[in-house]
């Protein structure tokens, strides 16, 4: 199995338009310890040939660019592309804006949940993709599904929040549903070799640590080093909670709450430009590494 990392910063990516901390400085001075990262997506392939995005980013269309695995092929006919489906975890706009680039009339499968699916009909911007050539599918929670021959996954609730711009202020939880944040869980049916990507959650419990155990990679949520880091920063109001992202650091935090799981690898996704991990040199960075975790980083590649 082969996966790709096509972006691994949070929303807005890295360094962020608008934001001026000492990582986004140093990025944009091109500083080689803080390289800059595209909004989060991985695509998975089993021959190199057939590719299944997990998340369609704002950023799509550079990172497709960025990954000649993503082209078409030189021998092939005019328009084509090795893209064959996208999985989607959640409605954010991180998530779901990079579908706006797939709409020139390409065939492929849309993978969601009910929750997610209708979110995308009720906004007709996303009516750009042409049913004629796009199949959206619904996917179940806790049901096996395949978004390319030989692979399946399984799409299971994990704590966390609707999007932003779906949040109701009246309703519990501004109105958070099951299915509107999901892990993803994704194997390769000929040798049961799996992975899990959840880019969002709010916490970890002890269902969600029995199912990632065994598993032979985790690309994880990590969003942000400590729960108020953008209150800190001067750039936010709202904890990492409030956010539906557990922070890394802390006594609650999933460092802590991941220490003694059994996976073999274990890489943090989904992080924003605030995080001090993003700088290579940098204390926080420091412990993620003696913690045995890695950080995702645009282009990385992993075979399983």
């Amino acid at each position: 199995m082969h996966i790709l990392i096509l972006g691994a910063a949070a929303g807005g990516g890295f360094p962020q338009w608008n934001a001026n901390n000492a990582q986004c400085q140093r990025a944009r001075a091109a500083d080689p310890m803080v390289p800059p990262q595209t909004q989060s997506s991985v695509a998975v392939s089993l021959d190199g040939q057939q590719w299944c995005l997990f998340n369609a980013s704002p950023d799509l269309r550079q990172q497709i660019n960025d990954n000649p695995q993503l082209h078409p092929r030189a021998d092939g006919p005019v328009r084509q592309s090795p893209i064959r489906s996208v999985v989607l975890t959640n409605a954010d706009v991180d998530h779901v804006a990079g579908l706006l680039n797939l709409r020139e009339s390409q065939p492929f499968s849309l993978f969601a949940t009910a929750r997610v699916q209708a979110t995308l009909r009720a906004n007709s911007i996303f009516n750009v993709l042409n049913p004629d050539f796009v199949t959206r599918k619904e996917t179940q929670l806790d049901r096996e599904f395949s978004p390319l021959p030989g692979l399946t996954v399984t799409a299971f609730a994990v704590p966390g929040k609707v999007a932003l711009y779906l949040e109701d202020p009246a309703a519990e939880g501004f109105g958070t549903m099951a299915g509107d944040t999901v892990g993803l869980e994704v194997c390769e049916t000929a040798s049961g070799r799996r992975f899990y990507y959840i880019p969002g959650c709010a916490r970890v419990d002890d269902a969600l640590r029995a199912r990632l155990a065994g598993a032979a990679l985790l690309l994880f949520d990590g969003t942000l080093f400590t729960d108020e880091e953008m209150i800190v920063a001067g750039e936010g109001i709202k904890t990492g909670t409030r956010m539906g992202h557990i922070a890394m650091s802390g006594p609650e935090g999933s460092l802590a709450a991941l220490a003694d799981i059994a996976v073999e690898q274990k890489l943090y996704i989904h992080i924003n430009n605030t995080n001090p991990v993003l700088m290579r040199d940098s204390d926080a960075r420091r412990q993620i590494v003696d913690a045995g975790w890695g950080i995702a980083m645009d282009g990385m590649e992993i075979s399983l």
